[in-house]
Order: C-alpha cells, then sequence, then structure tokens
C-alpha cells in the first residue's frame, strides 16, 4: 500500500485554559502561549511552576536518604579501595550501558581502585550479566561485582557469585521482577517513591549517584564531579530517559558543559559528529540524533570497548581513533536499516500483511541483522501506525526479534500474552525483545493479533500528534524561541511544544536531501516562515492550503540566524476538529466498491467521512455538504461535487460500511 498524501493522524489539542494561563502571565511574566505549556506539563500552582523554571530551586532529600543501599554501596566500595581487593563491573552494550561502565571506570580508577570490566555478547549471551562472567571474574581474584544498567533479574548469576564469596552491588533502573537477586546492595531507582525527584534516573544515573557519594566519602568529589556529570548526561539522554526531576536539573549544567569537555572521547565524537566546539550548549537533539546514534551503533554491531576506550582514555589520538571507529560502524547501521526497512516494506506489500486488520503488524525474514531491527520496527511504527513485531532466523533456525508500540499497546503484556509459543523475552510497554521456534510464528501471529483486537480500535492505528496550543505564524518570533528554548532540556517526559495553526498556505515547497521537503508559509497574519518536514519527501507536493502542527526550531545558516518550523503534522484545512482532550473518533474500516478496496472513517463526532484508496486517492466531505475535497496523488487537492457520479454512490457505500461500527472514544 502506498503511502497517503497527508500523514494518516488523530491530533489531540489540549483544551485552552485561558484563566490559569492568565494567572502564570501575570506571576511570572510568562507569555500567554508558554503559559499554556507549562499548564499542559501538569503544573498550575505558583510553586511549582517557581521549580519548573528553574529547577535549582527545589531542594532535594540527600540521595543516602532517599536510597535505602547507598551508604552500604558506599561502604564496600571504600573497603575494597582501602584494602585493594579488585572490583569488577558488569555493563550492558547500549548507550546507557556503556557510559555507565565509562563512568564507573573513570571515577573509580580515580579514587585508586583496583577495577575491570566486562560486557556479554550482544550476539551469543544477550543482555545481563551471566553465570560465565562471574565465574571468570571470581577466577580472576575479584572482591566486588558492580553490574550496572543490569542485573536486578539476574537471580541465578547473583546466587552464584554470593556461593562463590563474592560482595555484590546491583546498580540498575529497569522494573522490579517478583524475586529480587540476592545482592548486598540493590540501588534503583524502582525501588523509591514515583513521585521523588530521583525516580526517573536512568542506569548511568544511578552509577553517577554511587560514584559521586564514593567520592565524597573520600573527599575527592570536586576532583571529578565535572567529568562524571558529563558522562551522566550523554548516557541520560542516549537512553531517552525522562527528562525531569534531578535528570532535569542535573542536565542543565551537563549539556552547557559539553561543548568544552575535558573528556578526550567526548571532544573526538563531537569533532567526528561535526559538533563545533563554539556552541555555549547542546540540546538534546545533538546528542539523541548525533552522539548517542554513534555510540548505540557500536553496541549494535561491533565490540562495546570501542566505546569503553574512547570514553575512559586521556590521550586524544586513541580517542580520535576509537571516534572514528564509532562513525564508521555507524554508517554501516544506518547502511543496513535502510536497506532493512526498504526490504520491509516490499515485503510487507508484496505478501499484503492485514497489518490494519490485524492490529498489529509480524514482518519475518531470514538475513536481518538483529542488532538494528529495533531500529527498524520504530521505523515501521512510525509508516504503518501500528505495534511491530519484526524478526530474523539465528543459526539453528529459531526466530529473534523486536518490538516497538504505540500508546495504546502494551509490549510487554503482549508477549506474556504470547508466553507459551515463545523463547526467551523481555521489555516494557514500550519496547521488548523475543525469540521462538520457527514452528510457532503462525501461533504468535494469533496471539498477538488476539491481544491487539482486546485493546486497540481502529481509530488508535493512526500516530497521536498531541498539540499545546494554536498559534498564529506571527506569534512564532525570535523571543517566542528563546523563551521556550529557556526551559530546556526538552525531550522524553518534557516534550517540546507543539503548536498549530489553521490555514496556513503554502507559498513554496521543494524536496531536499534524501527524502525532506523544505516550504515556505504564510497565514493570514500576513506572516511568511520557513519550515523543515523530515521524511517527507513521500508527500511531496503538499495542497496548497493546511493546517500544520510544528515545532519551533532555530535555523544556522551561513552566519544568520532565524526562526523555522519544524512540522510533525498536517491536514487538510477544511477539517472540523473537536478540541476536547477526549478525542471522538468513529471507527475506521474497510469496504470494496466497484472492485476497489477503500478505507474509511468519520471524523470529528461524526461531522465528517473521510475515504482512501489502495493509491492514497483521498476524498474527505463534511455533513449536509454537496462539495467535498479530492486529493489525488502527486496532484493539488480539488473540489468536487458529491452527488454526481461516481462519488454519490462511493459515499453512499462507505456510510453504509460504516453503519455497523459501534462510536469509539480514545484519550
Amino acid at each position: 500500500m502506498k503511502r497517503p498524501h497527508l500523514p494518516q493522524q488523530r491530533w489531540q489539542i489540549a483544551p485552552a485554559q485561558p484563566a490559569k494561563a492568565q494567572y502564570l502571565v501575570e506571576e511570572l511574566g510568562l507569555s500567554p502561549l508558554l503559559a499554556q505549556v507549562v499548564i499542559n506539563r501538569g503544573i498550575e500552582a505558583l510553586a511549582e511552576a517557581t521549580i519548573y523554571l528553574d529547577p535549582e530551586q527545589q531542594r532535594l532529600k540527600p540521595p543516602r536518604d532517599v536510597f535505602t543501599d547507598l551508604t552500604v554501596s558506599v561502604g564496600f566500595l571504600v573497603e575494597a579501595i582501602t584494602d585493594q581487593t579488585p572490583i569488577a563491573i558488569c555493563g550492558d552494550y547500549d548507550a546507557d550501558g556503556m557510559t555507565s561502565t565509562a563512568l564507573l571506570l573513570r571515577g573509580l580508577k580515580h579514587l585508586g581502585a583496583i577495577v575491570d570490566y566486562a560486557i556479554p555478547s550482544r550476539m551469543q549471551e544477550g543482555y545481563g550479566i551471566n553465570e560465565r562472567i562471574v565465574t571468570e571474574f571470581a577466577e580472576a581474584g575479584v572482591g566486588v561485582i558492580l553490574t550496572v544498567d543490569n542485573g536486578i533479574s539476574a537471580i541465578a548469576p547473583i546466587k552464584l557469585a554470593v556461593e562463590l564469596g563474592l560482595t555484590t552491588i546491583i546498580t540498575d533502573h529497569h522494573d522490579l521482577p517478583p524475586e529480587l537477586p540476592p545482592a548486598d546492595a540493590i540501588l534503583n531507582p524502582k525501588l523509591i517513591p514515583p513521585l521523588s525527584p530521583y525516580a526517573g534516573l536512568a542506569g548511568v544515573g544511578v552509577a553517577y549517584l554511587l560514584a559521586l557519594e564514593t567520592a565524597q566519602q573520600l573527599g575527592k568529589a570536586q576532583e571529578i564531579q565535572a567529568s562524571l556529570l558529563e558522562l551522566f548526561t550523554l548516557g541520560t539522554i542516549a537512553d531517552l530517559a525522562p527528562l525531569v526531576g534531578v535528570n532535569r536539573r542535573w542536565l542543565r549544567t551537563g549539556l552547557r558543559q559539553l561543548p568544552q569537555s575535558q573528556l578526550a572521547g567526548i571532544q573526538a565524537l563531537m569533532q567526528v559528529a561535526g559538533i563545533s566546539e563554539e556552541q555555549k550548549q547542546l540540546q538534546p537533539d545533538d546528542i539523541g540524533f548525533r552522539l548517542g546514534p554513534r555510540i548505540n551503533a557500536v553496541g549494535r554491531l561491533a565490540d562495546p570497548q570501542i566505546v569503553i576506550e574512547m570514553l575512559t582514555t586521556d590521550e586524544p589520538g586513541l580517542a580520535l581513533e576509537r571516534a572514528m571507529q564509532c562513525e564508521a560502524i555507524n554508517k554501516q547501521r544506518q547502511q543496513l536499516c535502510t536497506e532493512i526497512e526498504a526490504d520491509a516494506i516490499a515485503l510487507i506489500e508484496k505478501e499484503n500483511l492485514p497489518w490494519r486488520e490485524d492490529r498489529v503488524l509480524v514482518v519475518v525474514k531470514s538475513g536481518w541483522h538483529h542488532g538494528v531491527i529495533g531500529i527498524v520496527a520504530s521505523r515501521l511504527v512510525e509508516r504503518y501506525g501500528v505495534p511491530t513485531f519484526i524478526a530474523s532466523a539465528e543459526e539453528d533456525g529459531s526466530l529473534r526479534g523486536s518490538a516497538r508500540s504505540i500508546p495504546e499497546f502494551d509490549v510487554f503484556e503482549a508477549l506474556n500474552a504470547a508466553h507459551d509459543v515463545l523463547g526467551k523475552y523481555g521489555g516494557h510497554r514500550a519496547a521488548g525483545g523475543f525469540s521462538l521456534p520457527a514452528d510457532n510464528l503462525d501461533a504468535f501471529r494469533q496471539r498477538l493479533r488476539n491481544y491487539a483486537w482486546g485493546c486497540l480500535d481502529p481509530s488508535h492505528l493512526y500516530p497521536l500528534v498531541k498539540i499545546d496550543a494554536q498559534a498564529t505564524l506571527a506569534d512564532l518570533t525570535e523571543e517566542r524561541y528563546h523563551e521556550i528554548a529557556d526551559l530546556h532540556p526538552w525531550g522524553i517526559g518534557n516534550e517540546l511544544p507543539i503548536f498549530w495553526s489553521p490555514n496556513v498556505q503554502v507559498l513554496e515547497q521543494r524536496r531536499i536531501g534524501k527524502n525532506h521537503l523544505k516550504v515556505t508559509l504564510a497565514d493570514d497574519s500576513q506572516a511568511e516562515i520557513t519550515a523543515i518536514a523530515w521524511r517527507w519527501g513521500d508527500y511531496y507536493p503538499l495542497p496548497n492550503q493546511v493546517d500544520i502542527a510544528y515545532k519551533l526550531r532555530e535555523n544556522h545558516w551561513r552566519g544568520k540566524v532565524s526562526v523555522e518550523l519544524e512540522l510533525v503534522g498536517a491536514r487538510l484545512s477544511n477539517v472540523l476538529v473537536n478540541q476536547s482532550p477526549q478525542l471522538t473518533i468513529l471507527p475506521t474500516t474497510q469496504f470494496t466498491h466497484q472492485g476497489v478496496a477503500y478505507t474509511c472513517r468519520l471524523e470529528s463526532a461524526g461531522r465528517a467521512l473521510w475515504l482512501e484508496d489502495r493509491q492514497g486517492n483521498s476524498l474527505l466531505l463534511q455533513r449536509g455538504q454537496a462539495r467535498g475535497t479530492l486529493q489525488r496523488r502527486q496532484q493539488p487537492a480539488e473540489t468536487i461535487d458529491v452527488t454526481r457520479p461516481p462519488f454519490f454512490n462511493l459515499v453512499r457505500a462507505a456510510v453504509t460500511a460504516l453503519q455497523t461500527q459501534p462510536t469509539v472514544k480514545t484519550s
């Protein structure tokens, strides 16, 4: 099925709250637009808003008063450092695990520890500490095992370590299993109250706390805090940890430090990623889209030791050599992702996989690299709007895969529902990994389909765009951009505001780069602004008039700085929108008319009918109106008379198909 001419999306526009917004405007001097954004983040009280605007004003409890086992963990490490008992770190092969490992290696070595590390093989062993690693640590004379970003579910390996007489400290941030390992100490934010400012720490955040508290115990915190904070910043954002609580507070400082980092590895990584030292501070996107992928690519395709050496060496030459390896591996990762994505799309369309009918997409083929199929799964979710499970064959003939989801679908619960046909599996609501015998594939598909039908309505199968407020293009000034930018860092859990503007004219548009659009826009305020639309080349040309949803961004070009938009949504301007946070959307259904397959749905509480064929040609009309908007592929939208053939019978067939469907409400 070809891509539609405009993104198929659900728009959820937050209800305007002018009285509450005006209160924040008067008390804190915010613009009405930003005041509405703050309210949409669940912040209405003046005291909460003050802390949100300036996180340094929040009084934090000492970490030792929050994490029950922190004091004893510091005691174990101080004793090992004093007695020169070897310490071994078991890390993980993702960005969080590698930065956590590097952080503790740097910190403990600076404090005088004898310390080494191990990371399990992604391809041969999979995630987490295992009995092989424990045995090798014991044989090497290690006295203390310290896990980072893993270990909370490692019952058997930790039990073995205890039996061998090793002190074990687990630092992790993943969900708690029914039974905890018998470790000497466990540090995990899932063990503390969920409303604590420390509750959102990633694995690298827990490692940062442990290293800093140990350094303070030894009177050396001032010497290493800056370098540890930089690694915390890199790992936290790369792991997509929520940017709330202490994460947001500490990252505000860490992002300012990174451009002038004293760590040779970070300087080298920024150099190969094209990040200038002249930047006053980095943005989360600089890490999320430029630094983080270069680190993660190594864990997916190569030896994590490359990253560990890069982040722990003080030799600029070695750091640059390792950074260049990261760059080459990331290019390989990009090529693999592009090839597998294209292969998967071709397979989906060739085999006509019933992803919309099943409400879940399962795509399997031999030869796909396990290290990158999770990324491809995310791209397929973006493209098709349904939970996606993608797998490839192992050498023994079994299947191994990754899953990515939409907000209404819990991947881990779906895997639980298929546990009887799976081998190993794990994950959380948004993502997971799994393996299964190839003979169980059909049964696996059926269980996922049953689970999806139990929790998803057809209206869920379109990406959700959450919008903060309506704005005119004249509102989008440089002052407004800086007002928003001053509340950095924006990211997971504190998303960059999304605004929308109706009835926007598309003055100019052109394809740029691999598959992007650059457009010039204007509205009734007579303001003009440029916008970028990433990976929207398939939607070219856009209709002449659209409603748009967007983020603000700053564009640097030939020494000039300007505000532009990053489009995240577009729709035909005559769509009526219910601005309640509870969207009313009648279900989508499929029907056939004169041998052609169509998809249709009612929108705006039933006041508008939308239908589309498999070539992406669409028709939109309002209830009680004789004229509708026809959008053919690669052509401007046109107004047509729906009371005349062939449209009258087509519309009647669509209405008939929808009459048997109940109304669905989603939030």
